[in-house]
């Protein structure tokens, strides 16, 4: 594949962008599973359903912040797109040059957002795998080891609250509740932590494959020591189609099946639910409209079974027509009601307020761009950061509407913590 079409130079230009990279994807034999690629320490990964790409290596790293850190991030990916040598003999998606990127929730948050490009990636979708060798011109081609490495020793891990714990969380609630009925906002998503910390040296890979395994229709990712397992696609972008699957509304799996059928049944019929899921589709229909000839939204909320809940679920399908790449869309449509609340302004403003604490990347953009724009971008959910040092942060949170009852929306969280608690525990 040769480079992308020419596009007016962009007006923000990173520092690193304007390197030269030389990148060369080749069709191989079955790469067998992603996990055991990666480096144990650092892993790469955007995985469902066993297709996906796994990174190794890393030949150059994008940092953003601040309000613009997205669109910034889409400007410098054009550059360096457009210096990038590029050769793709397998031209299906995540084939040649591609970032694997994570972005701060807030924007001031502390934590940085970055593209980071792999020296290697092995992916495959469907019957096709494939290898993307990535240098930078005047350097050495890559020399980074493609095997299959075994796990490290399993490992346990106890997280326990961390800020906003259980009773704060349920007056942060009530606070909420009230500020909604006094007219100041009709819906605020607030989060609270669980915290741990693992060895710095534990294979990090034996998380995601619990993650993989258990949640195998979900979107598996690690990027940048943040990893986790989530459900909804906050905007996919192929060959001028866009997608998004919007989710809002939980409920608890049943202990038996016919329980399991009556708390679904009941979701469906919950007014609560349905007011949290309207007003969550309606902020991603509003941002994505303006970027596309043509926008679908399924005709009613249906039901997405997970392991461990069920959610209601709103899948929106168009056509980008004003040449709006993945990165662009992303900037456009986060943070939806789904992960802030309505308004977008005064929701922020009140979760900052009510959880008093810095998400970093949680309830964030994480995903992957290509050379050509398109991507696949999900909101990040059910994970946690591992930081260098170990140290381990979790997150779950709850729409909240003026009905909300504070003991219901803590046992939400749990439900929510379900994952990741099982995975690192």
């Amino acid at each position: 594949m040769t480079n992308p079409g020419t596009e007016t130079a962009p007006t923000f230009a990173h520092p690193l962008a304007r390197t030269r990279l030389r990148v060369e994807t080749s069709e191989i034999a079955d790469s067998g599973p992603l996990l055991p690629l990666l480096d144990p320490s650092a892993p790469l990964l955007w995985s469902r359903s066993g297709d996906g790409m796994a990174g190794i290596g890393e030949v150059l790293r994008l940092e953003f912040s601040g309000p613009n850190r997205v669109s910034d991030a889409a400007s410098a990916w054009r550059e360096l797109v457009g210096e990038a040598s590029i050769v793709d003999q397998v031209g299906v998606p995540g084939t040649g040059l591609i970032a694997f990127g994570t972005f701060a929730f807030a924007d001031d948050s502390a934590e940085t957002s970055v593209l980071i490009v792999p020296r290697v990636v092995v992916g495959r979708r469907g019957n096709r795998s494939w290898v993307t060798l990535v240098h930078a011109e005047g350097e050495p081609a890559a020399s980074v080891e493609v095997a299959q490495r075994a796990f490290g020793d399993e490992f346990r891990v106890r997280l326990v609250p961390g800020e906003l714990p259980p009773a704060a969380y349920q007056d942060a609630v009530a606070q909420a509740v009230a500020r909604i009925d006094a007219g100041e906002l009709s819906k605020v998503v607030l989060a609270r932590q669980i915290r741990g910390h693992v060895s710095p040296d534990a294979d990090i890979r034996r998380v995601l494959d619990h993650l993989s395994r258990g949640y195998p229709d979900t979107w598996t990712f690690a990027v940048d020591g943040l990893v986790g397992s989530s459900p909804e696609t906050l905007v996919r972008v192929a060959d001028g189609a866009v997608s998004a699957r919007v989710l809002a509304g939980t409920a608890s799996r049943g202990v038996d099946a016919a329980a399991d059928r009556g708390n679904a049944e009941a979701l469906t019929h919950s007014e609560k639910d349905a007011e949290e899921h309207a007003l969550a589709v309606r902020s991603a229909v509003d941002a994505l409209e303006p970027h596309t000839s043509t926008l679908e939204a399924s005709a009613e909320p249906f039901t997405v079974k997970l392991p461990n809940l069920w959610h209601l679920a709103t899948d929106l399908e168009g056509t980008v027509d004003d040449g709006s790449g993945a990165l662009d869309l992303v900037a456009a449509i986060h943070p939806t009601a789904a992960v802030a609340g309505t308004p977008r302004e005064a929701a922020v403003r009140v979760l900052a307020e009510l959880e008093g604490f810095d998400r970093g990347r949680y309830a964030a953009p994480v995903g992957w761009i290509g050379a050509d724009g398109d991507g696949e971008w999900a909101i990040a959910l059910r994970c946690a950061h591992v930081s260098p040092e170990g140290e381990i942060t979790a997150w779950a949170g709850c729409g909240i509407v003026h009905d909300s009852d504070p003991a219901a929306e803590l046992a939400e969280t749990v439900m929510k913590f379900r994952p990741i608690v099982d995975a690192f525990g």
